[in-house]
């Protein structure tokens, strides 16, 4: 089983959270991201309480990768103190996890034996659902 890792960073809006969630799925950094909000934010910001609208984006990595996708997630961050956290997958379904670990190197790792084809999970085998081109969902 791959070790892999969930990276949560939150954005002030949409569109920064799906910039950046492109561009570490296209750079091979994260497998996979999801972008949710917007949710409310409460903190600390100096010396004051703050409340902000935010976007978070969740990216899923290999821990080898982790150092990587941290570095270039601050250079592609607007924030000057940006969240960035990594939480180990400490358990996940094996095909899923070893797709993570392929997806996020240079090259694909050998299929493991008994296992069939590993290559990356469709829309339809991943989530059970087939997204048509007009943007509906056809589940199956």
């Amino acid at each position: 089983m791959a070790d892999c890792v969930q990276v949560t960073t939150t954005l002030p809006d949409e569109q920064s959270a799906e910039r950046i969630a492109v561009c570490l799925v296209e750079e091979r950094l994260a497998a996979c991201a999801q972008v949710l909000g917007p949710v409310s934010s409460t903190y600390r910001w100096q010396g004051e309480v703050e409340r902000a609208w935010e976007w978070y984006c969740h990216l899923k990595t290999s821990t080898a990768r982790l150092p990587e996708l941290q570095r270039r997630l601050r250079e592609l961050h607007p924030y000057e103190v940006p969240e960035i956290i990594a939480v180990p997958i400490v358990q996940g379904d094996a095909d899923y996890l070893r797709w993570i670990g392929e997806t996020v190197t240079t090259s694909p790792l050998p299929p493991e034996p008994g296992t069939g084809n590993a290559g990356a999970p469709g829309a339809r085998e991943k989530h059970g659902r087939n997204n048509t081109q007009d943007g509906t969902v056809d589940s199956h």
